[in-house]
């Protein structure tokens, strides 16, 4: 079911990237779709997954650039997460979760008559890929992991939760321009105040005022309350293993405060068979400007089209 998108933050970001919505769930939430290409039954699509408070601004330059190489010709479908972005905000009584994030990504594929994809998932949307491989292993032909994994470094959470805090106690703009640049330039040192200002602009824009305006919910920071630097998270191998039944891409940037090298090391040890990648010289998100970048993840989205479909898991494990 499609209807009109509920006016809600705009960011320059979003003007190439024309949107029809979904409907999902009980609090009938307006899920905010991309859809780069076209959809067809002989090749099987990207869903692209963005970070915790992150939006589909991610992954816009992703489907050109990968489609550009050669005998790559995939459509993309890029998706807002409950409460970002464009998607419509949950109503105060109802909580944000992988869980729920989940069913919505798989109501988007049901609408869209999508019966399996690629999972593409950055950070948070990786772990959302995960539920869905465990929920439903059928609707997951592969999974492309990005600074993503089963345990969670809670250094990028406090993170987002501190810098939250502080660029919206900020009350002036020249102050809050600044702010944003050097929160960014963590991620991405040596990048120009115009290329920062640019990356600011993916989650963050500016009310009448000037100031800083989140394009998600900060109900989402909330949640985020009861983390500190040096909490310990328990691993979540089990719903790692979800993936097991397809192939699997994994990874990760050089600077990121998501997923720790250790964690990286040990999924690759777990899937000797996963195709790997390190970045270098950035944070997260992953900007995907470099060509072998794109050269890695079009052969490995070559690769899945030319699995045989014969290996196909035959029992849905509803992952809770």
């Amino acid at each position: 079911m499609f209807k009109r998108a509920t006016p809600l933050p705009q960011s320059a970001v979003f003007s190439d990237l024309p949107i029809r919505t979904v409907v999902c769930g009980a609090a009938n939430t307006s899920i905010a779709v991309h859809i780069h290409g076209e959809i067809r039954d002989d090749v099987v699509p990207v869903v692209c997954l963005p970070g915790y408070v992150r939006n589909m601004s991610d992954f816009a330059s992703l489907p050109r650039a990968v489609n550009r190489q050669p005998d790559t010709d995939f459509a993309f479908i890029l998706i807002d997460l409950p409460g970002r972005g464009r998607s419509s905000r949950y109503p105060k009584n109802a909580s944000y979760s992988t869980l729920g994030d989940a069913d919505c990504v798989l109501a988007v594929m049901a609408a869209l008559d999508v019966p399996r994809a690629v999972l593409a998932g950055e950070g948070h949307g990786g772990q959302v890929a995960m539920v869905m491989a465990g929920r439903q292993p059928l609707a997951v032909a592969g999974t492309i992991l990005i600074d993503a994994g089963p345990v969670t470094d809670p250094r990028g959470l406090v993170r987002t939760r501190n810098n939250f805090r502080h660029l919206t106690s900020i009350k002036s703009p020249q102050v809050a321009r600044a702010a944003l640049r050097k929160i960014i330039g963590t991620d991405y040192p040596g990048e120009t105040e115009a290329r920062l200002d640019g990356f600011s602009e993916r989650f963050y824009t500016q009310d009448a005022r000037g100031r800083p305006l989140a394009l998600f919910d900060g109900r989402l920071v909330e949640q985020l309350e009861q983390f500190e630097f040096d909490d310990v998270l328990e691993p979540q191998w089990q719903l790692f293993d979800t993936l097991s039944h397809a192939p699997l891409m994994i990874l990760r940037s050089q600077l990121t405060d998501q997923v720790r090298r250790a964690t990286f090391d040990e999924m690759v040890r777990r899937r000797p068979d996963a195709a790997t990648l390190v970045i270098s010289d950035q944070g997260s998100p992953a900007l995907f400007e470099d060509t072998v970048e794109h050269q890695a993840i079009a052969g490995f989205l070559r690769d899945i089209c030319r699995q045989p479909e014969e290996n196909l898991p035959t029992e849905h494990a509803d992952f809770a």
